[in-house]
């Protein structure tokens, strides 16, 4: 399989980014990304689908929809539309009508930062996903580029020092995420997890200093989902599109912090006595089942079944289980960087059948 390297969820200056399309497309060409998928706030922007090239690098841009109900303070149940191909926000108001809407118009409903705590500090209110009842959605943003920060500032001084050395800010997804992550695949649903960057490039000063806060050249290099298609990109936009969501709708990729190292490369697969499949595929549990797990450099690797860790491998790069019963399996990697570990691949599932 080909490995694109897809990064999602950010704004222009359509909401409240700082760039432009044009602006956010060169980034992406300066740090080897494959695909950018543009969310703006509750504006579906048309004309800005294509391709742009720099050299021997060619990029993708999407175009999707981050939509809330603006009408609602503080404004909580943020989803990423994708795909969908016409404005939504429309009917923000009432989360199962809109997942319902997106699908019939056959896009990708994820669920966007669903645990982003208030930071006092900044003035910044609660604005996590509330309503849990909803169904059908097609998965979780997983780990959130730009709300972690206020999930790891617990002060003004350390809100400065984290917006000059954005190196130091992520650690992993929210401990929150994770968990209704893993409650919600356990009870029989497949959700597919994604990274968004949640890109701004905020413009602030502060006295004589001013700069760009979380540029999008950061985001490229930092958190990014690992989509395995079929095949390269063909610049055919309508199958090209076709693919990546097709790919993202079935969980075949993986989240990399390619910051501390690169990520490409890594697998998460399972054989069995009736075929194979990869990260987002079913396959029965017959006899027993193989999984497999290839990480681009040695490092600990963590084993996860229906949300508990069943194994544990520090310094491999190749490593293997035998398992025997049905279950949820994931796979989480983390790496030291900067005097710390942090959280490095998270794999989605392969769901082991009875």
């Amino acid at each position: 399989m080909h490995e694109l390297i897809v990064n999602l969820h950010m704004h222009t200056i359509y909401s409240d980014g700082s760039g432009t399309h044009k602006e956010i497309a060169n980034a992406a060409l300066e740090t080897g990304v494959d695909v950018v998928i543009v969310t703006d706030h509750n504006v579906f922007v048309q004309g800005m689908e294509g391709y742009y090239q720099q050299g021997e690098n060619r990029l993708l841009m999407l175009i999707g929809e981050e939509v809330h109900d603006v009408t609602r303070s503080p404004q909580k149940n943020h989803l990423l539309v994708l795909g969908a191909g016409r404005e939504m926000s429309t009917i923000a108001s009432k989360p199962q009508q809109l997942i319902d809407q997106v699908l019939r118009a056959k896009g990708l409903a994820f669920i966007a930062h669903p645990y982003d705590p208030e930071l006092k500090a900044f003035g910044e209110d609660d604005i996590s996903w509330v309503d849990w009842n909803v169904r059908g959605f097609t998965g979780i943003e997983l780990w959130n580029g730009f709300s972690e920060f206020k999930s790891v500032v617990h002060s003004y001084l350390e809100g400065i020092f984290y917006a000059l050395f954005p190196q130091y800010l992520a650690h992993g997804p929210h401990p929150e995420a994770l968990k209704k992550w893993d409650e919600l695949t356990t009870t029989g649903q497949r959700i597919v997890a994604v990274a968004g960057s949640d890109a701004h490039a905020l413009k602030k000063g502060l006295g004589p200093i001013h700069r760009t806060i979380y540029p999008y050249t950061y985001h490229f290099q930092a958190i990014n989902n690992h989509l395995l298609v079929d095949h390269p990109l063909t610049g055919d936009l309508a199958s090209d599109r076709d693919m990546i969501l097709d790919s993202l709708r079935k969980g075949h990729n993986y989240l990399g912090y390619d910051l501390p190292a690169p990520t490409r490369g890594f697998r998460f697969t399972a054989q069995g006595k009736d075929g194979s499949a990869i990260m987002g595929d079913e396959i029965r549990v017959g006899n027993g089942v193989t999984l497999q797990i290839r990480i681009p450099e040695k490092t600990e690797c963590r084993l996860i079944c229906d949300g508990d860790v069943i194994r544990t491998w520090r310094d491999r790069e190749i490593c293997a289980h035998i398992v025997s019963k049905p279950g949820v399996y994931r796979v989480e990697c983390s790496i030291e960087y900067l005097g710390r570990s942090r959280g490095w691949i998270y794999s989605n599932p392969i769901y082991i059948r009875p």
